[in-house]
């Protein structure tokens, strides 16, 4: 069973270089990879355009993934906050939200959801089905600060309930900047990556790889690459990833 999801810091809707907010041009640049899911961060609680509707439903319909779900981890200036959000073709499960905030830095949070992965949508009646844990996260500037998030959400009790052997990727904007934190925190947790991470940043001449998809138990990674649209280029100041994933 293959399943393609992208990864994207979507920057509020707002480009890296122009600084315009334009929620339509995300959406182009995600709908070009027909992604089965979609974990976003740095989603707002509205959208501009549609007052008191929020961000996530409104790029929810325009992409065609009915399930999502959307917490706010940090407060705006205007109040609404922002945050982490999931979006499936398949129902969303179970959802948590962990608290990875360390002392007095700005808050961050791993947006948890069970997913029911339909084998054969054509039947749902009838389909087979398969759990697939994720885990959308947002990591903090500093080194030390992201490997003590990581460890706190790998020791949460949401996390220790998943046997090793279940489908489960962590993924997001993990601000990791020289690109060790699979060999320091994922890897002896059991996680699997594609070696050298992509880079995703900034998006208009990237030369970091932020962006980062671990993978563990019955799934594997068969790509893992940012995207080369020149639209992603201003969409946001993170290029998304795109994956592609195998349930195994």
């Amino acid at each position: 069973m293959k399943i393609r999801l992208v990864i994207y810091n979507i920057h509020k809707c707002i480009g890296g270089i122009d600084r315009r907010y334009d929620l339509p041009r995300i959406v182009e640049v995600i709908n070009y990879y027909r992604p089965d899911m979609v974990l976003l961060q740095e989603v707002v609680r509205y959208s501009r355009s549609s007052a008191n509707v929020r961000q996530v439903d409104v790029l929810g319909e325009a992409i065609g993934l009915n399930h999502r779900l959307w917490v706010a981890n940090v407060k705006a200036r205007t109040g609404h906050g922002y945050g982490n959000a999931i979006l499936s073709r398949w129902p969303l499960l179970d959802s948590d939200n962990i608290d990875l905030t360390i002392g007095p830095k700005k808050r961050r949070g791993a947006l948890h959801a069970r997913a029911r992965v339909l084998l054969d949508d054509n039947a749902p009646g009838e389909a087979r089905s398969r759990t697939l844990h994720l885990f959308n996260l947002h990591l903090g500037l500093s080194g030390i600060e992201r490997r003590m998030q990581l460890k706190k959400m790998l020791g949460h009790s949401t996390f220790a309930r998943i046997a090793h052997d279940t489908p489960t990727l962590v993924a997001g904007d993990l601000n990791d900047m020289w690109g060790t934190l699979g060999r320091q925190v994922m890897h002896p947790a059991g996680f699997f990556g594609t070696g050298r991470m992509p880079r995703t940043f900034p998006a208009y001449a990237p030369v970091r790889p932020l962006d980062s998809l671990y993978v563990r138990g019955a799934l594997e990674i068969d790509s893992l690459l940012p995207s080369r649209l020149s639209l992603a280029r201003q969409a946001s100041d993170h290029l998304p990833l795109i994956a592609d994933l195998r349930l195994v």
